[in-house]
């Protein structure tokens, strides 16, 4: 009986031992016929006629090196003009509408003078371009034809989670069109673009040059992103590649069914910066994630909701916010005209607040002038900034003062070297509050010209005679 007892115990020790292990490794063997065969063809079937290639072309002109040398014009004349020739670019575009919208790159069809989308089926189409965003690298187009299309429906790209089969499907190379198979690796990756949009599904499944502009898919046939750049030093795949969530495709497909000529974002009234460890340590924080809040607009959205320098935003409608393009992204999705419940962390609390979303005031006429005469600024058009017309020209919008908005070419306001974005501060020791006020000071027929713009944040302070 002992040794019986004893066997027993060293049969259960064992089992309780071996156990874990077992449960940790659950791959199997397949063991019939029906696993041996599982494939994604049937997922390729049901979303391939919605994946388009993106043919963009436009019009070069080459000037000749002899054009403007007088010597050839007075014996040649016009029989050495500027050589056009035609560039061509080629992409990925996803049909999402069944009377025809397609969503794509920008950048496949920026420049273009004239688009065509091929079917799977090998049926071309012509194409308008209906919204695009350089920003946000999306552009709608429109095919010029009744339909009805297969679409792939867009999905719910918040319900994503790392480690999710997906698909890429594109058209690689001008090969044809190619479906890579692969995880989502990563979500809410910022920093990869060149562009202020910084909120990326990240995935290994292979995405190569001519893939930008084809859809993500998940297991369901859902739409969850838009191919869009590649980490690559060689230009080939090395297994990180991104994507532009389908919720913010779905807010961008509304608006160009809605008609809007630009895609507007939401009105914060707030500056963030990220949330380093320095700064997560000093104020309390578990984690060094979020945006902090560096500075708030009088009167906007921000204020109203009373947020403040120094706060920190952690989440906004109950989804953590990672850092200040994961709040804008989030904000952005939400839309105009809606109100977002922003988290906000505190003195080692939190609490919630109701921002509502609004499009940029202009708290001023813009009262845009051409300055002309005999003056550093002549060639300059010139505006009073708002919030605006800062967020149409990429500026911070707690900016004010009188801004450059454009230069003609050869003048003297860009012989001197001033910019577009370049704001006023001061002429000869006048501040400058208005557009007015600088075309007046100007007007004077000064000896030498004492000036004071800000470009970037910095001061720059320069003398003309």
């Amino acid at each position: 009986m002992i040794f019986g007892h004893r066997a027993l115990a060293a049969l259960v020790l064992a089992v309780a031992i071996s156990t874990p292990a077992m449960a940790q490794d659950a791959r199997t063997v397949p063991q019939s016929r029906s696993e041996m065969q599982l494939s994604f063809a049937p997922l390729v079937k049901q979303t391939a006629n919605a994946v388009v290639n993106v043919y963009a072309e436009r019009v070069v002109e080459r000037r000749s090196i002899f054009a403007g040398d007088p010597f050839f014009e007075e014996f040649f004349g016009q029989r050495m003009p500027n050589r056009t020739e035609k560039q061509s670019s080629l992409g990925s575009g996803v049909i999402v509408g069944r009377n025809g919208l397609v969503v794509t790159n920008n950048h496949v069809i920026e420049g273009a003078d004239d688009i065509k989308v091929a079917l799977a089926d090998g049926r071309e189409f012509p194409c308008k371009i209906i919204l695009k965003d350089d920003r946000l690298d999306l552009a709608v187009l429109k095919i010029q034809s009744d339909g009805p299309f297969d679409i792939v429906p867009i999905g719910d790209s918040d319900a994503v989670e790392v480690g999710d089969l997906v698909l890429a499907m594109g058209n690689p190379f001008g090969v044809g069109q190619t479906v890579t198979s692969g995880i989502v690796s990563a979500l809410a990756r910022n920093q990869i673009s060149n562009g202020d949009f910084g909120f990326f599904i990240q995935t290994d499944a292979a995405i190569n040059p001519g893939n930008s502009g084809g859809g993500l898919i998940n297991m369901k046939g859902e739409l969850i992103g838009i191919n869009t750049a590649i980490f690559s030093r060689g230009g080939g795949s090395n297994g990180v590649g991104f994507a532009i969530p389908a919720n913010l495709v779905k807010v961008f497909v509304a608006s160009a069914e809605g008609g809007n000529g630009s895609f507007i974002r939401p009105f914060v009234g707030a500056t963030f910066e990220p949330v380093t460890s320095d700064v997560a340590e000093a104020l309390g924080l578990e984690r060094a994630r979020g945006a902090l809040v560096t500075a708030v607009v009088a009167g906007g959205p921000a204020e109203s909701a009373g947020m403040r320098p120094g706060q920190v935003v952690t989440a906004v409608n109950g989804i953590p916010v990672e850092h200040p393009d994961a709040l804008g992204y989030r904000l952005t999705t939400v839309g105009i005209g809606h109100e977002a419940r922003v988290t906000v962390s505190e003195n080692g609390g939190s609490r919630e607040i109701t921002l509502k979303l609004e499009r940029a005031p202009e708290t001023q006429p813009r009262d845009e002038r051409l300055i002309e005469g005999r003056n550093p600024f002549a060639g300059a058009v010139v505006a009073n900034l708002s919030p605006r017309l800062a967020e149409e020209l990429r500026m911070p919008t707690s900016l004010q003062g009188v801004v450059i908005t454009e230069i003609n070419r050869g003048s003297p306001a860009a012989r001197i070297g001033l910019e577009p974005k370049d704001i006023v501060r001061s002429v000869n020791g006048t501040a400058i509050d208005s557009s007015k006020t600088l075309e007046s000071v100007v007007a004077e027929d000064a000896s030498f010209w004492r000036v004071e713009i800000e470009r970037n944040g910095q001061i720059i302070r320069q003398f003309f005679r």
